[in-house]
């Protein structure tokens, strides 16, 4: 089956997910982290794109950012990957493919599923068993987003600015919000979403993105009486 073509608009976030091939490890040492965080950082400005959240894990990366280029989310993977992986295969002395495929990704309602995400990515080590909470993980955004530690990849979405008038009230807010953990079902449905390439949010935003993309936002229910309720809500057409 062909791969559906990723939503890509301006100005909207998007939920990314790269992961080693087979899953195997790309991050061993300090300097490794180091490297691909800085990469990021340079790539993230060169293709003009804001990085809201983030996670480096052992094995894969998360990203939770806003592109405005329509290019800018593809680019800038590209350039981090290529120099990650000339990087490490020089450190490793190894050869052959590194990332597993292409990235993932999901296009993000601000509104409904932002900030839901934000604590998906940084709860990840805790999920992983790394760590027992997320400001024990050293490689994430939760220091920027719930501590107000100074990390330069950190650009805050205008929803986070709503959390409060003050900075101080914002990080106390986003922490939280980020210690009551994500019910498994929000759990499966981030995940779904991103691993499928389906929009992530309400049906409001779905429809919204569906007549600006003139393309399909969710998957087409399957089976059911298509005249019941929770057909149509599914469908989002109540």
């Amino acid at each position: 089956m062909a791969r559906l073509p990723r939503f890509v608009l301006p100005g909207y976030p998007q939920h990314v997910i790269q992961r080693g091939n087979n899953r195997q490890q790309i991050l061993f040492e300090e300097e490794d982290y180091w490297f691909i965080w800085e990469k990021l950082g340079l790539a993230a400005e060169q293709f003009q794109c804001e990085i809201h959240a983030y996670v480096l894990m052992p094995n894969h990366f998360h990203l939770l950012l806003t592109p405005h280029l329509e290019n800018g989310i593809g680019r800038l993977m590209q350039s981090v990957g290529r120099y990650y992986v000339q990087y490490f295969n020089a450190r490793y002395e190894r050869t052959g493919t590194l990332w597993e495929g292409r990235y993932r990704a999901t296009l993000v309602d601000p509104k409904t599923s932002l900030l839901p995400v934000c604590h998906y990515i940084e709860a990840n080590p805790v999920r992983a068993g790394l760590v027992a909470q997320p400001a024990d993980y050293a490689w994430s955004s939760y220091g920027a987003n719930a501590e107000g530690n100074d990390d330069p990849l950190v650009t805050p979405h205008r929803e986070y600015a709503r959390l409060g008038r003050s900075l101080k009230a914002r990080h106390a807010s986003y922490a939280r919000a980020a210690a009551v953990p994500l019910a498994d079902s929000e759990l499966a449905t981030i995940r779904d979403a991103t691993n499928k390439a389906w929009v992530l949010g309400g049906a409001p935003f779905c429809q919204e993105i569906e007549g600006q993309l003139n393309r399909r936002a969710l998957p087409r229910p399957r089976g059911g009486d298509r005249r019941s309720a929770a057909y149509r809500r599914r469908a989002g057409l109540a």
